[in-house]
């Protein structure tokens, strides 16, 4: 379950960015912030969701989701094509980020 809240909160974080980028980049209708907005909000409640003891903590972790996420939006809405030091470096990261949520704790 915790991989599908990063994911989908990675999702949200994009689009909503996306639609700030639309308006202020792409000469696109201010009304896109709207939904940015919410998009926005949905994606800081889907981090509170993940069961984890810190905030900071879900918070490294979802970097690591990120970066992978983003360089899925860079070709899917984009049309860029990741390269292999994109996906070199989103692996790091994905790597990275399962050793701060799955590492062992003491307590």
């Amino acid at each position: 379950m915790t991989a599908a809240i990063y994911i989908a909160a990675a999702l949200a974080e994009i689009a909503g960015c996306f639609a700030f980028w639309a308006w202020l980049k792409l000469d696109k209708s201010p009304l896109w912030v709207i939904p940015g907005m919410i998009s926005l909000a949905a994606f800081a409640w889907l981090l509170t969701l993940v069961e984890v003891e810190a905030a900071g903590r879900a918070y490294a972790t979802y970097g690591g989701v990120y970066i992978a996420a983003s360089l899925v939006w860079l070709w899917a809405f984009e049309g860029m094509r990741p390269d292999r030091w994109d996906l070199t470096g989103a692996a790091i990261c994905l790597v990275g980020a399962a050793v701060i949520l799955f590492g062992p704790r003491t307590v």
